[in-house]
């Protein structure tokens, strides 16, 4: 079996509650309670509905998605995903027109947290600072160029 291939597929018009373990890929098109626990990839189809606490290795998102999200690999949003809920992912790629309502945590898990640099102290100004435009003159009275009012 290629490595694209699809091992099982829940069909539109198709519900399942509970929980789903798989390896390789499983693709979702119709509604989905429960938990999802891989290190394979998951598919969600554009009409699927998806609900629960999802642990993968790679997540494709193209129907709605609510819940807690972890993909220890890389999640892509396509232009018709919807997801409400948090998501966890080193790798995130998200299509214009994806919608995502919640909370996102980019990062590698276990990787240790970089101290911020210090400040460089800032550069001395190389030019004197003047201001952009000249104060306007009372009406009425005469400016010639050079005088200040």
């Amino acid at each position: 079996m290629g490595k694209d291939e699809i091992n099982a597929f829940l069909g539109a018009g198709t519900s399942y509650q509970g929980k789903l373990h798989f390896s390789g890929s499983v693709r979702i098109d119709g509604t989905f309670k429960g938990e999802v626990e891989s290190s394979g990839t998951l598919v969600i189809g554009k009409e699927a509905n998806v609900e629960g606490q999802i642990r993968v290795g790679q997540m494709v998102i193209s129907g709605h998605v609510e819940g807690e999200i972890t993909a220890s690999e890389k999640v892509v949003l396509h232009k018709t995903a919807n997801l409400v809920g948090s998501l966890r992912t080193p790798v995130l790629v998200i299509e214009e027109g994806a919608v995502i309502e919640g909370q996102i945590t980019m990062g590698t898990k276990g990787a240790e947290k970089v101290k911020p640099k210090e400040k460089a102290p800032a550069a001395p100004a190389r030019f004197p600072s003047y201001p952009l435009a000249a104060p306007a003159a009372p009406a009425g009275a005469e400016v010639k160029p050079g005088e200040g009012s």
